[in-house]
């Protein structure tokens, strides 16, 4: 029997004091996106609803951050976990099925660990986990039967509790209405003078009710983000478990330990990840791609079959078999047609490089449009901007641009036409013809003359 859809609270109305920082702690970045989300994401495949996240320092900004995904509690006065949950309880109205209670800055928890609780079907069930040493987490008091009696503070702890091994990850499922009857009864009799909400789990064995702790392998799950430290190791976590995901799909990735793919990232088959590559954002990278070393690629559509190589891509389109780099500097607007080619310190911007045409060398093309087969001479910049306005450049098909051009736009350069090297073309050239010079201007033809 499946387990019944709950509601969800997520705890995030902490400032993070030990993150050094004015951004509160469940915004900070983590492999591309807000800490908070991978709190939302572990929820999102159980359907929680209603989902509501306590916010309180920079309440605003995490507000903006969520968005649509949850609805929203305040905790204007910090004073504990247990009272954070009270100041969501009113969201809760008209529930009566289980409330799952998660953590902003606990990234690394999965869902099928929180499913794990659901299915326990217990009026309270709690994550625990055995840890070679517990220093900082709350103890999992049992009776000399095994049954779950409590959970005690580390601060709090006597010395003897102090030796237990099995710790509380701080994640719980309470029955609503039993979460309803027990956070009234909460105290502040503690060394903080706070509202622990791990209480609830006394609270509920002396009312005698079923409590379980549901007991994971996984440790990394149990990482509380806290400093920037534990921000690093989580993203190590993460970058190897996508890592991991990609190269059981079919993806070689050479040395996972360099290379950084975040979540929201697409790979096709057989395509190889060099080291010291970085994928980020919403890139699609289609199948059998070579990519690196020492790329970065954020937001990017890829076709099968390119390669790219020690270069920067951002918000590039690239189709099938195009070769980047290395050392090319593809900006937003860069549109790369089949087998077209930038090679080494070639800048492309908001430009269209049809089918087979090369920029090969030196070169920046900006605000243009080159067409199927044209060659653009190394060292050759598309003079796109006057000082108050950016215009267009036009190569059309089969021209062939001359080392060092320098095309003042707006300008077109028509098919089948060529440039001398090192001329600066401010007018347009026609089809098929030749312009050499500054100013550039048509190459005249020998006149012939009858012997």
């Amino acid at each position: 029997m499946s387990s019944p859809r709950p509601a969800a609270i997520v705890l995030a109305a902490g400032k993070g004091t030990r993150m050094k920082s004015n951004r509160a702690k469940v915004l900070h970045p983590l492999l591309g996106r807000p800490l908070l989300d991978y709190a939302l994401d572990a929820l999102e495949g159980l359907a929680a609803d209603p989902l509501l996240v306590v916010v309180g320092h920079e309440a605003e900004a995490v507000r903006q951050a969520v968005g649509h995904r949850a609805h929203f509690a305040e905790q204007t006065e910090q004073k504990g976990t247990g009272h954070a949950v009270m100041m969501a309880a009113p969201g809760l109205e008209g529930f009566e099925g289980p409330v799952l209670i998660t953590y902003g800055d606990m990234p690394l928890l999965t869902g099928d660990s929180l499913q794990k609780l659901l299915d326990a079907g217990a009026d309270v069930a709690l994550l625990s986990a055995d840890f070679p040493e517990a220093a900082d987490f709350g103890r999992i008091i049992r009776s000399g039967e095994g049954r779950v009696t409590g959970i005690v503070e580390a601060r709090d702890c006597t010395p003897e509790q102090l030796m237990v091994r099995e710790v509380n990850m701080g994640c719980y499922c309470v029955q609503a209405g039993l979460l309803r009857e027990l956070l009234p009864r909460l105290g502040t009799a503690n060394d903080q003078g706070e509202y622990y909400l791990t209480d609830i789990v006394s609270l509920a064995v002396e009312g005698g009710h079923r409590v379980e702790a549901v007991k994971i392998e996984d440790l990394d799950q149990s990482l509380g983000v806290n400093t920037r430290a534990d921000l690093a190791r989580a993203g190590e976590v993460l970058r190897e478990r996508i890592n991991r995901k990609w190269m059981l799909a079919g993806v070689s990735i050479l040395d996972p330990a360099s290379t950084w793919i975040e979540p929201s990232v697409k790979i096709g088959v057989d395509t190889v990840i060099l080291p010291q590559t970085m994928v980020q954002g919403e890139t699609v990278i289609g199948e059998g791609c070579q990519i690196g070393p020492q790329t970065r690629i954020v937001s990017c559509t890829v076709g099968n079959d390119c390669t790219i190589q020690n270069s920067v891509l951002t918000e590039a389109r690239l189709e099938e078999k195009v070769n980047v780099g290395p050392f090319a500097y593809l900006r937003p607007g860069s549109d790369l047609g089949p087998g077209s080619k930038v090679g080494d310190f070639v800048e492309i911007k908001n430009s269209r490089i049809e089918a087979g045409a090369k920029v090969p060398h030196l070169s920046y093309v900006g605000d243009a449009e080159v067409g199927a087969r044209v060659n653009v001479g190394c060292g050759t910049i598309t003079c796109n901007y006057d000082g108050k306005a950016k215009h267009k450049t036009i190569l059309e098909e089969g021209a062939f641009i001359g080392s060092n051009t320098s095309l003042v736009a707006p300008v077109r350069v028509g098919a089948g036409a060529r440039t001398g090297a090192g001329s600066v073309v401010n007018r347009d050239v026609e089809p098929g013809s030749t312009v050499v010079g500054v100013p550039a201007r048509p190459l005249r033809q020998k006149s012939s003359t009858t012997p």
